[in-house]
């Protein structure tokens, strides 16, 4: 019986340099997300260490935002399986992901700074010098929201002649059958004998 062996096409290695591994990059450049981490990070360096990369966590946010992940717990789920995605948002291997609480308490803090207002304007700012936009329309918040300009107009039903109450019913009275007597003397007789 002969036995034949099969090269491999390619190697692990070249695979994974065909993948584009960096594809956040030249966005994450331009973010400056030093405020955002002076606000997260610890303020002592006492204590116990900081386990939880927060600004990888910071770019996996952003990253949501463009691939589409609608929620956090999505999020974790991509970076749990996908290890592409955990590297491209800046996560070391030997890094842990971190859980939805965790990222609970980074955006909640997030929000209850004024930072991220701060970097908005900044990077309008920017973006104005840049010519890129120009500076008399500016929409803080572009969400799609369905709405009408105007509501349409009501037809007036036209009614005739006056409106009938519809009639009420009353209760009628229970009658009362009181043939017990005649029951127990005939039950009596019947059954006694």
């Amino acid at each position: 019986m002969y036995s034949i062996r099969q090269g491999c096409l390619f190697s692990l290695q070249d695979l994974l340099d065909l993948e584009p591994t960096h594809r956040f990059e030249a966005i994450f450049e331009c973010i400056n997300i030093m405020p955002l981490l002076t606000i997260v990070s610890k303020k002592v360096r006492e204590g116990a260490p900081q386990s939880l990369n927060y600004a990888s966590m910071i770019y996996s946010l952003f990253a949501r935002i463009l691939e589409g992940i609608p929620t956090i717990k999505l999020l974790v789920r991509r970076l749990k399986k996908d290890m592409l995605f955990f590297l491209d948002c800046g996560f070391a291997l030997s890094d842990r992901v971190p859980s939805e609480a965790s990222f609970s308490r980074l955006v909640q803090k997030m929000k209850t700074s004024n930072v991220l207002n701060e970097m908005n304007h900044e990077f309008l700012l920017h973006a104005i010098k840049e010519g890129f936009i120009d500076g008399e329309h500016i929409a803080i918040d572009a969400t799609h929201i369905e709405a009408r300009d105007q509501a349409p107009q009501k037809q007036e039903s036209k009614v005739e002649g006056p409106v009938k109450e519809p009639k009420k019913r009353v209760a009628r009275k229970k009658k009362t059958w009181n043939h017990g007597k005649k029951n127990k003397r005939k039950f009596k007789t019947h059954f006694l004998f």
